[in-house]
């Protein structure tokens, strides 16, 4: 997608200004990716005091990073591909041990 497809827009996170470049179907979600972020760095801020800005996104960011990785774990499909890898390991040691 060119540049000239993308439409800015200015969002508020953690008391700050961002500009961004989105596709224009995007900005609700984008719109509340943000809403949902700043809620989770202001609920970071009430409990975890003596903290910064920096300090209230990155834990944010690795909460909502570790989210999803449970969630992905979870997935049918992630665990099917798990199965068949894990299964082509085992194949491969057990070749590679009657040699």
């Amino acid at each position: 997608m060119s540049q000239e497809e993308l439409m800015p827009i200015n969002v508020w996170l953690a008391g700050r200004n961002y500009r961004l470049r989105i596709k224009p179907e995007e900005e609700s979600a984008v719109r509340k990716a943000v809403k949902i972020a700043d809620e989770k760095i202001a609920d970071m801020r009430a409990h975890y005091m003596g903290k910064d800005e920096i300090d209230f996104m990155a834990m944010t960011l690795l909460s909502y990073a570790a989210d999803t990785a449970v969630e992905s774990f979870g997935n049918p499909v992630v665990h099917s591909e798990l199965n068949k890898l894990s299964n082509k390991i085992d194949r491969a040691l057990e070749e590679k041990a009657k040699k």
